[in-house]
């Protein structure tokens, strides 16, 4: 199926840090380490070597344990075993527990992780590469993650939530499973749909093992392994670094220092760094651990610790210590034989508030790598393009900058007044030259009258072009609508939509044309003609 790509930095999408990293800007080099080219791999792979030797073993068991009730592939059980091997490297993305999935970058961001491991096998056959999905199962944003987009409209997880996702309970969703089947129809495809979604979220008692068994149903095939940091075995293996973080508030100090020096090159700062980054976790429960004066209180709660209470409970029950955004990073850099990881834009943009942190705990910083974006665009929706002489790359527009452009670009009339100003600045050219043998008033009146005439002529150019855009309604129209069907609410279509609506019409083959039409190392915007 047809694809073209696009530079991210001409969707308008896409924030300046990133469009910078990936043109390589000297600036930004000192936030980041190998840049994701396929011959920085080796140079990582030298970083990363020996680093997590004592967390295989951990991360193998911890990994057997969560499968142990799951119907797993083959290539998947291969890929764990083969981690305790030390030629053996991760590849990874982390997401929500979204509603099925939630938006279909979901898809992208998978798919990223897995043609990459598949192009370092045949790029280093002396080593292993295998894909990860890093769950975010200890996230306590239940708004974020409790719906997904069907056609324009929610279809939501109503209920009372509090703690971290992961571990709530998937009771109430049988009767969101009423709603899919109502919405999805009778078709093929859609009975498969709504089989996943029975199967996920009425037959597994947490959000967790719902969200690894639609994930496993998607992606089994192609080795993907899922891992739920919130487990008490992994996190044993962070203990050194929790306690660093208690004790010293070294993250606090180390990303302020970063972050300034992003802010002061004009970016954004993306996560606001606390003095403790670790959320304290238990049943129900999911609260920020904030010390005053020697004593750690937890957040909203009566609970709280000395100084060497909190180190004890962290030595006792390290699965109560929970990462936050800006630690989780490390979390997962430390558990995982990892090489690069893959996010999107917002996600990078705080990986690159952690470099100097990294180096200060002596944890090799990861290859950052943006995932693939792609804008699908069903073949009946092309022709429709074609039939209007319009290229997909103008719908990135804004939408009166799309209807102006196809406005001036359609119109018999020409709307372009350039030629017109020209010649008026000419004429007040020579009256400057009058003026300059007169007084200074004469000189600031021509002045005077000619900004007149030039704004005068903006504005009929104003007027003819709206004039324009109503004789041409109608074609503006079915282009806008185009506009709206491909970028819902004047957003990326993968921000929002849900892949149940392709996979409606297309069924498996949507995955697969996905998967095959993904470059993870192109760096640029995928378009893919479905």
């Amino acid at each position: 199926m047809p694809t073209k790509t696009i530079p991210y930095a001409e969707t308008g999408y896409f924030s300046n840090l990133i469009c910078d990293y990936l043109a390589e800007k000297g600036s930004l080099s000192n936030f980041y380490g190998n840049f994701p080219k396929l011959e920085n791999f080796k140079k990582q792979i030298e970083k990363k070597q020996g680093f997590t030797q004592k967390s295989r073993a951990a991360l193998v068991e911890a990994l057997k344990k969560q499968y142990s009730n799951s119907s797993i592939s083959n290539e998947t059980r291969d890929n764990i075993q083969s981690l305790t091997n030390e030629n053996t490297f991760t590849i990874t993305t982390g997401h929500q527990l979204n509603l099925f999935s939630g938006p279909l970058y979901f898809l992208y961001k998978i798919f990223s992780v897995i043609n990459l491991s598949e192009k370092l096998n045949k790029e280093h056959s002396e080593n292993h590469f295998v894909p990860v999905y890093w769950m975010a199962t200890e996230d306590h944003d239940f708004d974020e993650i409790n719906y997904f987009n069907f056609e324009g409209k929610k279809i939501q997880w109503n209920r009372e939530a509090s703690g971290a996702v992961g571990e709530l309970s998937t009771n109430g969703l049988d009767e969101v499973l009423k709603v899919v089947k109502a919405k999805l129809g009778n078709s093929e495809h859609a009975q498969y749909l709504i089989e996943l979604f029975k199967e996920a979220y009425t037959k597994h008692k947490t959000l967790t093992k719902a969200t690894r068994y639609l994930a496993n149903e998607l992606f089994k095939d192609y080795g993907l392994i899922i891992v739920d940091g919130n487990d008490a075995s992994l996190k044993k293996v962070f203990i050194p670094y929790a306690e660093k973080e208690l004790t010293e508030n070294l993250s606090f100090k180390k990303v302020t220092g970063t972050t300034k020096k992003l802010t002061n090159l004009g970016y954004t700062e993306q996560v606001h760094p606390r003095e403790i980054n670790l959320f304290y976790l238990k049943e129900g429960l999911r609260e920020r651990i904030i010390e005053r004066e020697g004593t750690f209180y937890i957040n909203e709660t009566e609970l709280s610790f000395s100084k060497e209470e909190i180190v004890q409970e962290l030595e006792n029950y390290p699965e109560r210590f929970s990462p936050n955004a800006l630690l989780r990073p490390l979390f997962q850099e430390v558990v995982l034989p990892n090489l690069c990881y893959v996010g999107g834009g917002g996600e990078l943009a705080y990986w690159f508030q952690l470099k100097d942190y990294f180096k200060s705990v002596e944890v090799p910083f990861p290859i950052l790598l943006l995932r693939n974006s792609v804008l699908l665009v069903p073949s009946k929706l092309s022709e429709k393009l074609d039939k209007l002489h319009v290229l997909v790359e103008d719908l990135f527009l804004k939408q009166h900058e799309l209807k102006t452009k196809h406005t001036k670009r359609i119109s018999e009339i020409n709307i372009d007044f350039s030629e017109q100003r020209e010649h008026l600045q000419q004429q007040f050219k020579d009256l400057y030259t009058i003026a300059e043998k007169t007084d200074a008033s004469f000189l600031g009146a021509v002045g005077a009258q000619e900004k007149k005439q030039l704004n005068g002529l903006d504005n009929l150019e104003k007027r003819l072009l709206k004039a324009q855009k109503r004789k041409l309604a109608d074609e503006l129209e079915r282009l806008t609508t185009i506009q709206d069907t491909l970028f819902p609410n004047q957003s990326l279509q993968e921000r929002t939509m849900n892949f149940s609506e392709f996979y409606l019409e297309y069924g498996n083959v949507l995955l697969s044309e996905i998967k095959n039409n993904l470059d993870p190392l192109v760096n640029e915007f995928t378009v893919l003609e479905l």
